[in-house]
């Protein structure tokens, strides 16, 4: 079995001074995106940072990124449409449409963070954004951080916002959604149809166990620092570590891992 690594490298929320690590300029991404191609990562997904190491969905930045690891590597492109918190519905998807990526983040619903404030993704801006990553040929990666989204999922597929087969992302951990435990994501994967495709991961202490639970199960794993700046306790992480570590378990449970050629058959994309 071929097994997908996507390597979120940077986030929109880890700070720079937690771990120095996390790229933030352009440059800095481009070149982890090389450096974990290199160690097995097969998708890349992509926040930007401003001057300020703060989230930023300057499109100019996402174009720049772009172009430099589309001129070094083969790796698949995935990109944030939710990289900052109050920013209008084309600063969300209008990068999206100018470079085209294989892959683009549909975060299924609402989520409250804590202690205060609100992720916002209304019905009407997912119907918007789906119906754009049709039109432009862009795979949408589902996020699911509870398992109400899998029932909205089913909405937005009835009114063909989404198209099977979908491919589901379990983000695990974040804030006021589902915890990570292997039980939560075994309960969830019981509730997606046949022939989708998915992804998991576990924010922070969760990392480990979600990574091998999915190994396990069938699916594909997403490791980075956006989720998880630790390696071990004490001991932080660089996202070429965590991707490595990835690709090893891959290899140890009997599974090989994915190319980015592969990734792209396996998803149904085109580069």
């Amino acid at each position: 079995m071929k097994t997908i690594i996507t390597a979120s490298l940077t986030g929109a929320i880890s700070p720079k001074e937690k771990n120095s690590a996390i790229p933030c300029t352009p440059k800095e991404i481009a070149e982890d995106a090389v450096r974990v191609w290199k160690e097995g990562a097969s998708v890349v997904h992509l926040h930007m940072r401003d001057e300020k190491n703060q989230g930023s969905m300057d499109h100019a930045r996402f174009r720049e990124t772009v172009q430099r690891i589309r001129d070094n590597t083969d790796i698949v492109i995935n990109l944030t449409t939710s990289g900052k918190v109050g920013v209008t519905d084309d600063e969300r998807i209008g990068h999206v449409i100018e470079l085209k990526p294989e892959l683009a983040t549909f975060d299924a619903g609402s989520i409250n963070f804590l202690p205060d404030g609100i992720f916002d993704n209304t019905a009407g801006f997912l119907s918007k954004i789906g119906k754009i990553m049709i039109e432009n040929g862009v795979k949408p990666e589902v996020e699911i951080m509870d398992v109400g989204m899998l029932y909205a999922v089913e909405y937005y597929k009835a009114k063909g916002i989404l198209l099977d087969p979908v491919h589901y992302q379990f983000v695990m951990g974040f804030f006021s959604g589902i915890a990570p435990t292997p039980e939560n994501l075994l309960f969830m994967l019981d509730k997606i149809p046949e022939g989708s495709t998915w992804s998991a991961f576990g924010i922070g202490t969760g990392h480990m166990p979600i990574l091998y639970t999915a190994i396990a199960k069938g699916g594909h794993v997403r490791v980075g620092l956006e989720d998880n700046i630790y390696y071990a306790k004490g001991q932080l992480a660089t996202n070429s570590m965590l991707v490595a570590r990835a690709a090893r378990a891959i290899r140890e449970f009997g599974n090989e891992v994915a190319t980015p050629e592969e990734a792209r058959k396996i998803l149904g994309v085109n580069k």
